[in-house]
């Protein structure tokens, strides 16, 4: 009994090692995620990238785009990001890539990269195929599909599920703002025409109402 039960015991533990390590491979993945993303919409990406090296640092990593329409970086200290484009003026890819004097994502960290994009294409998910590279001159790509059967492959691509799109997706949120404004404008010019037609109203009886009250008196007298 005693031998089973310490079998047992070393089978559970063996067991929950793999789970561990194999969740620890998964999280150490180039992900990227946006909570609000839909199709044909605008929505702001978040790129996640660890460094699975134990010797050296990511210096650089580039994410291929769909041919967007928009696509902004957001500053970050100690890296310089380029957006390349097509000669149609779509966004294709972009870079970012450490300074002089900046180590980069060390052994052991991550970095998230942001960026505005849109419009998403109008479809379930979309990949984003990217480029690691590292101080050693090391370079892995992440741009293997999923397979149909759903298993994970080695160095997959990140992939962002859409909602699916509703409304009006395809103005920028730029736009929207600009439309909220206009709107929020003309319904204060219409409360304050509302008013001033209100007291005019108010006005001309009061002045009707006098003249009436004059004529009144005048024929008395």
């Amino acid at each position: 009994m005693t031998s089973f039960s310490t079998r047992a015991l070393g089978t559970s533990v063996l067991t929950a090692a793999a789970l561990l390590a194999s969740a620890g491979l998964a999280s150490a993945h180039v992900v990227v995620s946006a909570p609000d993303a839909a199709q044909g919409g605008y929505g702001v990406l978040t790129f996640r990238v660890p460094t699975e090296s134990e010797a050296a640092s990511t210096t650089s990593v580039t994410v291929e785009l769909p041919g967007l329409t928009s696509a902004r970086t957001q500053p970050m200290p100690g890296w310089t990001a380029v957006v390349e484009r097509s000669a149609d003026e779509l966004a294709t890819s972009v870079t970012w890539t450490a300074d002089p004097g900046n180590p980069g994502v060390g052994p052991g960290q991550f970095e998230q990269f942001l960026l505005s994009a849109g419009p998403l294409p109008d479809e379930e998910s979309v990949s984003f195929p990217a480029r690691q590279t590292y101080s050693d001159g090391k370079v892995v790509n992440w741009d293997q599909p999923t397979p149909e059967d759903g298993t994970e492959p080695e160095l997959p691509a990140p992939t962002l599920e859409l909602a699916a799109g509703g409304g009006d997706h395809h103005s920028s949120p730029t736009m929207s703002a600009a439309s909220s404004t206009t709107e929020a404008s003309a319904s204060s010019s219409d409360t304050t025409a509302r008013w001033l037609g209100g007291i005019g109203l108010v006005l001309g009886a009061l002045g009707a109402a006098l003249g009436i009250g004059a004529t009144v008196r005048s024929r008395r007298s």
